[in-house]
């Protein structure tokens, strides 16, 4: 396709992403339901890989979808897809789930590991600012760990082994690689929670 049909049909999208939007913001259930059907199972592998339980992944999405409906309205093509703002507030909805259960270890592979969505233009400079600074300050935080704390949370957070997993291949017994993985994520939440945010600018 030709560069400049290329970007008509982008813009094309984005326009019918926009319209869909203001059907669901006018309470047009036919118009949801082709939401969810086009980005729930995004939504879904995004919360499923951030969070440490289905369960939790399931309440994510409900709540996800629920704010789609009640914001409809804010959404704005030209920062996006419908996809990318889909799975943006799934997200931000999971990680304020994690925040709330007190569960850091997977918030941090989400901030290093997860890729960014497939978006129908590029994040804003804002946007990739914001990543860099959290996946630097998680970097930092894990630096700081001690060595065995680090190795355990590590071996089960980013590579994602069991803790029986690790014990078997740190030669530990299964209560020392528990104990490890538990100060360890209790340090990491006190070093991200302390660590200071830049100011832009």
């Amino acid at each position: 396709m030709p560069p400049n049909d290329s970007a008509a049909q982008q813009a094309s999208d984005l326009s019918a992403d926009r319209d869909l939007l203001r059907q669901v913001a006018l309470g047009g259930a036919a118009a949801m339901r082709e939401v969810y059907a086009r980005c729930s199972a995004r939504a879904f592998a995004i919360a499923v890989r951030l969070l440490p339980t289905r369960a939790d992944a399931e309440e994510v999405l409900q709540e996800t979808f629920l704010d789609v409906w009640r914001r409809a309205r804010e959404f704005d093509p030209e920062r996006g897809g419908l996809e990318t703002w889909v799975t943006t507030i799934a997200r931000t909805r999971a990680i304020d789930r994690l925040r709330s259960l007190g569960t850091v270890s997977r918030m941090v592979e989400g901030v290093a590991q997860q890729p960014p969505p497939v978006s129908a233009t590029p994040p804003s400079p804002d946007d990739a600012a914001t990543a860099a600074q959290d996946q630097a300050r998680v970097r930092a935080a894990i630096a700081q760990l001690p060595p065995e704390q680090r190795e355990v949370v590590l071996l089960g957070y980013f590579d994602g082994l069991s803790q029986s997993e690790i014990a078997k291949k740190t030669g530990q017994p299964l209560g020392t690689v528990k104990t490890r993985a538990r100060l360890g994520l209790e340090k990491l939440a006190m070093l991200l929670d302390a660590a200071p945010v830049r100011a832009s600018g």
